[in-house]
């Protein structure tokens, strides 16, 4: 195969691995779970909603479903995996509420300009890290990411179940469109940028775009809507103090998800962007940043989603001093703190995840950033929050989510995703930020990934 011909196949890997899988759904066979029964011996169980361990229990795992929890002894079956617990940790699988699986391992020009191929390759390599550093799911937030949750979801490489968002969907100027000045003026209807054709961010600058681009991504398989309605850090012409799309735009993208059954979040720092995306019908904020006590308040009331981020001090400095980027973090880092302290004191239902952007090297403390949390919250308190309290925002996906089935909880009749903790992370959180020595046996859909036992 010549340098020509391997670049093409390369490129195209997403789009084989879509083929396939909705090939296989057409013939009715979708992928082959050949998990059969596992049991667990004599584990404690935190079930990722209450704030203390079980009694030594056993678990019998049938293709991807737990079928019994007893504190009594099991029987399996003839042909059953059995995995001597020894009074460590069961636990679900972790769940990142805030993620973006294409963007992990390039650098900005290299998601923006870089070959299509390579980064399709390492967000597939990315993929089966972040797997197997405990996460069984993301939701993602952003880019190109359903050929990955094909191939994913095909079998054809390990890694966490993803719910995708699709393009983030942005406003001319607006965070997420990474055009460059030479790029405008932008022609309505005409050729589209780079970042759009390969589906990364999406520019809509009416009611009628804002439909057109949410029900693309829905025709792909979205699983959720996401929109930047304020001024973000990373994107070179949005101040953070700017509310980008207007109420009708919102209420538009509001609408054409409803009518799917699903719903809109959206990157929002400010009072205002907050405030209107609310107004529009939007279900959940991500970040927050900059909120007030008002905003909270009204958060509350209306029993919004606040999917926010302990984003780790590594992040803020990777942005080089003196650059716009940087002065814009230097901004934001402040609410972190505040953004915590209101979620609290307004009881805000409250999600978990660490929007990792360019960074190898930040991707695998994922674990350790959702450690940070004990600043604010218990361990308990932090594990239910990216184990069952996540799940409880990916179920907003209804019918559109693209695994039925319980997330996030150790019972009967959920789904199969579990890890095996080497101790108790109730005791000592800082045991998910090492994964590699820690997590002992990696399930996923009732099939084991790792057994370090």
């Amino acid at each position: 195969m010549n340098s020509i011909s391997r670049r093409i196949f390369v490129a195209a890997l997403p789009l084989i691995a879509i083929g396939l899988a909705s090939a296989a759904r057409a013939q009715g066979n979708p992928p082959e779970n050949d998990a059969g029964a596992t049991l667990f011996q004599n584990v404690r169980i935190f079930d990722g909603k209450g704030a203390s361990l079980s009694a030594p229990s056993n678990v019998l795992i049938k293709g991807n479903i737990i079928e019994r929890i007893s504190t009594e002894p099991i029987a399996a079956g003839p042909g059953a995996t059995a995995i001597a617990g020894n009074g460590r940790t069961l636990m679900p699988g972790l769940i990142d509420a805030h993620w973006h699986a294409m963007l992990i391992r390039p650098n900005p020009a290299q998601a923006i300009d870089g070959d299509v191929g390579y980064n399709n390759i390492a967000a597939g390599l990315e993929a089966t890290d972040t797997l197997m550093r405990g996460f069984t799911t993301v939701r993602d937030v952003g880019g190109p990411v359903f050929g990955l949750k094909a191939a994913i979801d095909g079998a054809l490489i390990a890694g966490p179940r993803i719910y995708p968002s699709g393009a983030m969907i942005t406003v001319t100027s607006g965070h997420g469109d990474f055009r460059r000045l030479s790029d405008l003026p932008r022609t309505i209807g005409g050729m589209l940028s780079r970042m759009e054709r390969i589906g990364g961010s999406m520019v809509a600058d009416s009611p009628d775009e804002v439909r057109v681009r949410v029900r693309e991504q829905l025709m792909q398989g979205a699983s959720q809507i996401k929109l930047t309605a304020g001024g973000g850090v990373s994107s070179p012409f949005s101040p953070i103090d700017v509310s980008t799309f207007t109420e009708p735009e919102l209420r538009a993208a509001v609408e054409a998800a409803e009518n799917w059954g699903t719903y809109v979040t959206v990157h929002a720092f400010t009072p205002t962007a907050i405030q209107r995306a609310i107004a529009a019908g939007v279900k959940c904020i991500e970040h927050g940043f900059l909120m007030d006590d008002a905003t909270a308040k009204l958060m509350a009331e209306k029993d919004i989603w606040l999917s926010t981020q302990p984003l780790p001090e590594e992040l803020r400095q990777g942005f080089p001093p003196g650059s716009v980027q940087r002065a814009k973090a230097d901004e934001v880092w402040p609410g972190i703190a505040r953004v915590y302290e209101l979620a609290k004191k307004y009881k805000l239902k409250t999600a978990w995840g660490t929007d990792v952007l360019f960074s190898q090297a930040l991707a695998q403390k994922q674990g350790a950033i959702l450690a940070s949390l004990v600043r604010w919250y218990s361990p308990a308190e932090a594990l239910a929050m990216a184990t069952g309290t996540n799940a409880e925002l990916l179920a907003l996906s209804g019918k559109r989510s693209p695994y039925p089935g319980k997330l996030g909880v150790v019972e009967q009749g959920a789904l199969a995703d579990l890890l095996l903790v080497d101790g108790n992370p109730l005791e000592n959180i800082d045991l998910i930020a090492d994964p590699a020595k820690n997590f002992k046996v990696i399930m996923k859909d009732g099939r084991i990934y790792k057994n370090a036992l």
